[in-house]
């Protein structure tokens, strides 16, 4: 993921329909709808006669060959722990350098055709799509081995409706960039933002304390603190919308009263804008990603901090992006392909990874390694995710950004009625929902 000047782009629309766990070569479970070569486990070629409850030793398959689908800025890491990986397993992996975003619509069409790689990389929110349509299998025989090795968000992500697919890869989410030139003591609460605004700002020079974009990826941390949610049951609830109640009302007067020290109109802040305003010295701290990192380095001389606590002690909650490695259920060497999406994020495997591309693992014991947890920019993010969950991927999803994005304009640039807005918007996207859900 890079700029964020609209998170439409970042969430597409889910399809959450309960499916069966697993497509055409599962060697665990067969998918009633799966192709007809592969419709059961005994008639499947390439069955493996491991069940994800045995402790046996996991082999490949005989003659197994794989191939990867890499983005670019991977595929050094890719190429550099592929040796270890034939030498252990005797497997021989080709890469094809595919980018993350067209992943998920590549797999759509090249899966049942046979012609996808057995071993995809995927941002949690193509997950319910791809396991709908069978496409990805489970991760059921190291399924343990990665819930103990991974974070608890990064499990939760890779997930769908209790069953783990994904081997948790690296983790993002939104946190305090400051300057390090200007911002001597960062701070820890919204209240010391605002102490340091008033030696700080000064509008009329262009000189500003704190930005960030108003739509509700980042506008979320002031909604959920209190008792506001997007959709309830962990964000699952499409007809239960938290966007309106008591704690969101409350956390979002206090987005408010930020104004006076933000006093940009939401239309007139672009990514662009901020990016600029941070680099050049003009902007003291900004709310963004490990995805603006490359854009700042050089530039300002800056660091990360956890997102400062709201009153009341509240800490400040972030919505959470998580990428996994994913087998494809069409994989005729299923053992191997777990095997390699096992061996990708082990710490070792992890930490190379942090290395060569820059990723924050979402590998715990990788996350407290000195040189992760030591790091003055990524140690910041990694404080934060703990404090962060998965951004919804359900497909109602898709239909919250324009009204909230609408009712944030109107609260921070009109100064309307929070309450009202916020009923309004929270309307419009039931009416939304509906006329979808009649199509």
């Amino acid at each position: 993921m890079k700029k964020r000047i609209g998170l439409v782009a970042i969430i597409a629309t889910m399809v959450v329909v309960l499916a069966a766990c697993g497509g055409g070569n599962n060697n665990t479970v067969a998918s009633p709808s799966a192709s007809p070569e592969s419709s059961s486990v005994e008639a499947s070629p390439t069955a493996s006669n491991v069940s994800a409850t045995e402790d046996a030793e996991v082999k490949a398959e005989d003659g197994a060959a794989l191939k990867i689908w890499v983005d670019k800025t991977e595929r050094t890491f890719i190429e550099s722990v592929l040796p270890d990986f034939k030498s252990q397993y005797g497997v021989d992996v080709t890469i094809e350098e595919v980018n993350i975003p067209n992943q998920a619509e590549k797999l759509e069409t090249d899966g049942p055709a046979k012609l996808a790689a057995d071993i995809l990389m995927l941002p949690h929110d193509k997950l319910s799509k791809l396991v709908m349509a069978n496409l990805l299998l489970p991760n059921d025989i190291f399924e343990e081995a990665t819930k103990e090795s991974s974070l608890e968000t990064a499990i939760t992500a890779s997930s769908y409706d209790g069953i783990l697919y994904g081997y948790p890869e690296t983790i993002e989410t939104f946190a305090l960039f400051y300057n390090k030139d200007i911002v001597k003591e960062v701070p820890k609460t919204w209240e010391e933002v605002f102490t340091f605004a008033e030696t700080f700002n000064n509008p009329g020079n262009k000189k500003y304390t704190i930005a960030w974009l108003h739509n509700l990826y980042f506008n979320s941390m002031f909604i959920r603190p209190y008792g506001g949610y997007i959709f309830g049951k962990d964000g699952t609830d499409g007809s239960d919308i938290g966007l309106n109640n008591d704690g969101a009302i409350e956390g979002l007067n206090y987005y408010k009263s930020i104004n006076k020290i933000f006093p940009i109109k939401t239309t007139d802040m672009t990514y662009d804008i901020q990016s600029e305003l941070f680099t050049t010295g003009k902007l003291a701290m900004t709310i963004d990603g490990p995805w603006s990192i490359g854009a700042y380095k050089g530039k300002v001389n800056f660091g990360i901090a956890p997102l400062p606590d709201l009153p009341g002690g509240k800490k400040t909650l972030s919505l959470a992006g998580v990428r996994s490695f994913y087998v494809n259920s069409y994989t005729a060497y299923p053992n191997a392909a777990k095997l390699l999406a096992h061996f990708l994020i082990s710490k070792e495997s992890a930490l190379k990874d942090f290395e060569l591309a820059n990723i924050i693992p979402a590998n715990k014991e990788a996350n407290e390694d000195p040189r992760i947890k030591n790091d003055p920019v990524l140690s910041g993010i990694v404080e934060q995710f703990k404090n962060s969950t998965p951004t919804p991927s359900i497909p109602e999803m898709n239909n919250v950004w324009g009204p909230t994005d609408a009712a944030f304009a109107s609260i921070w640039n009109n100064n309307e009625d929070i309450k009202a807005t916020m009923d309004k918007a929270v309307q419009s996207i039931k009416d939304i929902n509906s006329s979808t859900a009649a199509k």
